[in-house]
């Protein structure tokens, strides 16, 4: 990033957005906010379900929460990884070890074996943070690393591995290092995590590239709980095990995970999924409301399918996804 730039920032993030602001507070140093986020790196073995999806070398960002060592992070970088660890500003790598992930919502949660002599970041307030705010998008490497952006749109977001976020997110322009960024706000709090680029879709303009970032408020009231027990009280929701994409309101099935609920069933790439519970579907998200609303994982689900030029009827038995895609590998016999 060019020279200049942290003076930049300070006008545009910590100086501008809210008129008066440096006169009643100190400003926050982007110095030292910015030793918080540092860079995870992840071993998984060829075994693991995920290696082929994911890959088996990961790297991104986390953000010290915590003066016990915890690192906040987007949960696929960490998922069934063999070995992890964390660079902190010093350059020095430490051991590390995963904590949790939390599916419904994203987050993993790390914690090196001794902690990082650095900062935590606050945690702000997500729900305040609105279309047109100002953002700074920070990942490992300090000042190189980090970007103004600006929150295009807070909207629902569905992804395509049977995930929902009712208000995600979604800034411009797109920091390339997106996987596990700190959103950080005027205050200098985090109050996003960064999950992935996508084209953000804009009225009378079109699509832009971007990024979406997981809102902080999501953590909060499950926070102690991933940390004490590795997973929350809530009952884990129904997982089939595919990839789905949405056209003209149809639901695809874009691929079939190997010994999922939904390959064991017949499911295929390719099928059109027309109803749930013989109740039709509007969309992608109104596809992941109805399976979830059947009951918690284990229930059955049934599904209406075109398979090629034949409509079908079948019941998945879903499944927790926490038993598939484990913290730890299981390699399998």
């Amino acid at each position: 990033m060019q020279k200049g730039w942290l003076a930049v920032l300070l006008a545009l993030i910590f100086g501008s957005v809210a008129p008066g602001y440096a006169q009643q507070e100190a400003k926050p140093d982007p110095k030292e906010i910015l030793k918080a986020v540092v860079k995870i790196r992840a071993i998984v073995p060829d075994y693991a379900r995920s290696a082929k999806t994911l890959g088996t070398e990961r790297e991104g960002s986390g953000v010290v929460i915590d003066s016990r060592g915890h690192i906040l992070t987007i949960g696929y970088l960490i998922m069934e990884a063999e070995t992890l660890e964390v660079v902190g500003p010093d350059g020095k790598a430490v051991p590390a070890q995963s904590t949790a992930y939390d599916h419904r919502t994203g987050f993993g949660i790390l914690k090196t074996d001794k902690p990082l002599e650095v900062k935590p970041m606050e945690l702000g307030k997500s729900s305040e943070v609105k279309e047109g705010d100002p953002v700074l998008v920070a990942t490992h490497g300090g000042e190189d690393g980090a970007m103004g952006a600006r929150v295009i749109s807070r909207k629902e977001f569905a992804g395509y591995w049977e995930y929902l976020l009712d208000d995600a997110i979604f800034t411009a322009p797109p920091h390339t290092n997106f996987g596990g960024a700190a959103l950080i706000d005027h205050q200098g709090k985090l109050v996003g995590i960064g999950s992935l680029f996508t084209q953000i879709a804009i009225a009378g303009l079109g699509a832009i590239p971007g990024n979406m970032f997981v809102p902080i408020d999501y953590l909060k009231p499950i926070l102690s709980e991933l940390i004490d027990k590795g997973k929350t009280s809530e009952p884990p929701q129904p997982w089939l095990g595919v990839n789905v994409d949405e056209t003209h309101g149809r639901i695809f099935v874009t691929r079939v995970t190997p010994e999922s609920p939904a390959e064991k069933a017949g499911l295929k790439m390719g099928d059109i999924i027309l109803t749930v519970n013989k109740k039709e579907i509007s969309g992608l998200a109104d596809f992941y409301r109805q399976i979830w609303a059947l009951g918690k994982a284990g229930v059955e689900v049934p599904l209406s399918i075109l398979q090629g030029i034949q409509i079908r009827d079948i019941t998945v038995k879903s499944a927790d996804r926490t038993q598939y895609y484990r913290l730890k590998p299981q390699k399998r016999i």
